[in-house]
């Protein structure tokens, strides 16, 4: 991956990273460009960091691609986002099958237009034979959303008898969550310089680190995510205790 990493011990690396993959409009701003150009710039960084992780030895990158709040930004970019995440799908498809890479998706995503839902769908059933690195694409995703599917799917089993009331526990209820048979986030990353979690895996992280950096998404490189990758190794985790 980089310099540092082979430093690391295997015991350091975190088995389950998420990203909050954010500053791109800022990024574009900044440069004088339209949106949608920091959009683009950050689905190469994201290309890039897929495959940093593989080398690190990671299990489970979770990114934030598109939340379900997103849908009030203006029609003409949320079409533009729409555009990418299908283009993205369709032009990585044959890269990530080929690296072993097994994509997955949680969120509402019966809600995306036909052409990025089909180009997603093509994505997941061409890598689901594989085994290495999980890339878990968050789309049109919320977790309180998450939290209320579940609950509802939960209740209903225990109204029909599948799931006894007093049976109700963390792992009961981890297996309604989208992310069901994956293990939780230990490292949670946010570009851009904004301290907040923005609605995102609320129940999943709450053990996790969280390491922050003013680096907008387009600029994240491997050396940013051996940073934290550093840090996180640096921490004694002690789960509550």
């Amino acid at each position: 991956m980089i310099e540092r990493t082979p430093a690391l011990a295997p015991a350091s690396i975190p088995r389950h990273v998420a990203i909050i993959m954010d500053g791109n409009r800022r990024w574009a701003v900044q440069r004088g460009l339209a949106a949608s150009d920091g959009h683009r710039a950050g689905a190469l960084a994201l290309r890039d960091t897929v495959r940093a992780c593989a080398r690190a030895g990671i299990d489970v990158l979770t990114v934030f691609a598109f939340s379900d709040d997103n849908w009030k930004r203006g029609e003409n970019e949320v079409a533009q986002l729409m555009d990418l995440i299908g283009a993205f799908a369709t032009s990585e498809l044959a890269g990530l099958r080929d690296e072993n890479v097994r994509v997955r998706t949680i969120g509402r995503i019966e809600a995306l237009p036909p052409c990025a839902r089909s180009a997603i769908d093509a994505l997941v059933a061409s890598t689901a034979g594989n085994d290495g690195l999980v890339l878990n694409l968050a789309l049109n995703y919320g977790a309180r959303t998450e939290l209320c599917d579940a609950i509802r799917a939960l209740a209903i089993d225990v109204q029909n008898g599948t799931l006894a009331s007093d049976a109700l526990d963390d792992d009961s209820l981890s297996a309604y969550l989208y992310t069901a048979g994956l293990p939780d986030p230990d490292l949670l990353i946010r570009t851009g310089g904004e301290l907040r979690v923005s609605n995102f895996l609320l129940y999943q992280i709450a053990y996790a680190e969280l390491w922050a950096t003013p680096v907008a998404w387009p600029d994240f490189t491997s050396e940013t995510l051996a940073d934290a990758l550093v840090e996180y190794a640096s921490r004694q985790r002690r789960f509550g205790s």
